[in-house]
């Protein structure tokens, strides 16, 4: 398996560590760690994750990380990092 982040997630990441950094730095270097190791687990353990409904022909998976949601996709021997929202933000 290999773990490959999108643009979005990607932007994601950073969004939520600016927003955060502009509060308390030290919280954002930690939240920003976790969510980074945090897909790693599913290197090992791809469907981890709570199966997300709606998606049909697709395996799209959620994993909560503290207060932050990430959201994948798994394709055969690939693992697709989507988007990643704190669970306070409307979407």
């Amino acid at each position: 398996m290999k773990l490959l982040w999108t643009s979005k997630a990607a932007s994601d990441l950073a969004r939520l560590h600016e927003f955060l950094a502009a509060v308390n730095r030290p919280a954002a270097d930690r939240a920003l760690q976790a969510l980074v190791a945090a897909p790693e687990r599913l290197l090992a353990h791809p469907r981890l994750g709570e199966s997300v409904e709606g998606f049909e022909g697709r395996e799209i998976r959620r994993l909560v990380v503290g207060a932050y949601e990430l959201r994948y996709e798994v394709q055969a021997n690939t693992i697709y990092l989507l988007r990643i929202w704190h669970s306070r933000e409307s979407r």
